[in-house]
């Protein structure tokens, strides 16, 4: 075998280990998030929802909704649960369309106009402006 068929093989083998580590801290930090939900812990909860939700993940964006739509661990904000159910809906999770239009009943058109602009800033700053 030639040495850089082998050096080829190892770094492949090293990348796919990576990507399956850094996968499993994810789930890791999904499974503790939702261990520390579901005994009431919500502060520890949301630490561990924020950076999944700005790395795009729906399910974390839409359960910190939840949060904010319920003052779970954070000050209750229709705003800001509306915000995180869109970016969550717009990624396409189901619950989250439905959580939206239910927190958007309870809502004036001026509470939405400023939660879509709460939205569109925290997604182009890429999650640095977002209103928590």
């Amino acid at each position: 075998m030639r040495r850089t068929d082998v050096i080829g093989g190892v770094t492949a083998a090293v990348f796919f280990l990576n990507a399956g580590l850094i996968s499993g801290a994810q789930a890791g930090s999904w499974e503790d998030g939702m261990a520390a939900y579901n005994r009431g812990d919500y502060v520890p909860a949301i630490r561990l929802f924020r950076p999944l939700a700005e790395a795009g993940n729906p399910k974390a964006q839409s359960v910190i909704g939840v949060m904010y739509r319920k003052g779970e661990g954070v000050a209750k904000s229709s705003s800001r649960a509306f915000m995180w159910f869109s970016l969550a809906a717009k990624r396409g999770d189901a619950k989250a369309k439905t959580e939206l239009r239910q927190v958007s009943e309870g809502m004036t058109p001026a509470e939405i106009s400023q939660a879509r602009d709460m939205m569109q800033a925290c997604e182009a700053s890429n999650y640095r402006a977002c209103e928590y």
